[in-house]
């Protein structure tokens, strides 16, 4: 199951001398002692796998009868809590409550809607849904449904239900058939066939829908995101350029994503938070390398500018080095 999780070019691996009773113990001494001694908290946390925090937090659980999380959220406070509290979550547990909250309460943040839905593969996504009714006893896409509207909603409930193509073959008829489609649903038409452009975006492949936007190139001389930028508008604008921005490189769609949380007066954390420690084991190397390409500065000189005390601490060890 972790391995659905775990990718190649992740800044954070099994600590190859991994004890959960040894780990367990020195949290338990690091939150109950006088003062919380963050810095052993953070070396640890930071410094195993997820699938090794599991270990360590069931532990835990067995030898002091409380939650580590708990005892996380009674101990510290702010964006280190998050952060602390984060790491030990389970991946798709933890992509159900971003999910969630990013429908709770006043106005739903679409931004974040989007980068999860796009970013998650079909059988992560299947997990998350799994997740998501076990924690609320309601299904996400009932959620989905009754926070947005119209083809951004029919497009979030597509990608939801994980049935995106994950084969890697490529099918070259298909991918001048599917052009052909998006041409006569968008720029060869008055008034736009939305529907089309959700079936193709959302269900086939990245590695198809890459050769897919080639052929569309070819009928179309455009770039499909012009046309995307032309023919469309508003969310379902957003989500669909989204998508082709993943298929083209993922890491730099998130970079992008860090790039605007980082800039600006305010930090958001949500979303610094939530990418810094859902693509820790999967592809944060790549990200880090997208962010200095595009910005001319590295992910590590931004957190260290934007963040402070154990906050920053902990997220420069996600990070994992300076580029």
């Amino acid at each position: 199951m972790a391995s659905l999780w775990v990718g190649h070019r992740g800044t954070v691996r099994d600590y190859p001398g991994f004890s959960p009773s040894v780990d367990a113990e020195a949290v338990r001494k690091a939150i109950r002692g006088i003062g919380t001694d963050e810095k052993t908290l953070i070396s640890i946390l930071t410094g195993r796998s997820n699938a090794q925090r599991q270990l360590m937090a069931k532990e835990y659980q067995a030898a002091y009868g409380k939650e580590l999380k708990d005892d996380l959220k009674g101990d510290l406070s702010g964006h280190f809590e998050h952060l602390m509290v984060a790491l030990v979550t389970p991946p798709a547990v933890f992509d159900a409550k971003q999910l969630k909250k990013s429908m709770k309460g006043t106005g739903t943040n679409e931004d974040a809607l989007i980068e999860i839905l796009t970013t998650r593969t079909s059988r992560q996504m299947k997990e998350i849904s799994q997740a998501y009714y076990t924690v609320y006893k309601k299904s996400l896409g009932d959620d989905i449904s009754s926070e947005t509207s119209g083809d951004f909603r029919k497009a979030l409930l597509t990608l939801a239900d994980g049935r995106r193509d994950e084969s890697l073959k490529v099918d070259e008829q298909l991918a001048k058939k599917d052009a052909q489609i998006l041409y006569h649903a968008g720029e060869n038409r008055w008034g736009t066939d939305e529907d089309k452009f959700t079936e193709i975006l959302c269900l086939r492949s990245f590695p198809q829908l890459k050769l897919t936007f080639e052929e569309y190139r070819n009928i179309s001389q455009k770039d499909i995101e012009d046309s995307i930028k032309g023919e469309l508008s508003g969310h379902f604008e957003d989500l669909l350029l989204a998508i082709v921005h993943c298929v083209r490189n993922m890491p730099a769609f998130l970079a992008e994503r860090l790039h605007q949380a980082l800039k600006g007066a305010g930090t958001d954390e949500f979303t610094l938070n939530r990418i810094m420690v859902s693509r820790s084991e999967i592809d944060l190397l790549d990200i880090r390398a997208e962010f200095k390409k595009r910005c001319g500065y590295s992910l590590h000189s931004a957190i260290k500018s934007d963040t402070s005390g154990d906050y920053e601490v902990a997220l420069l060890k996600l990070c994992g080095g300076d580029d």
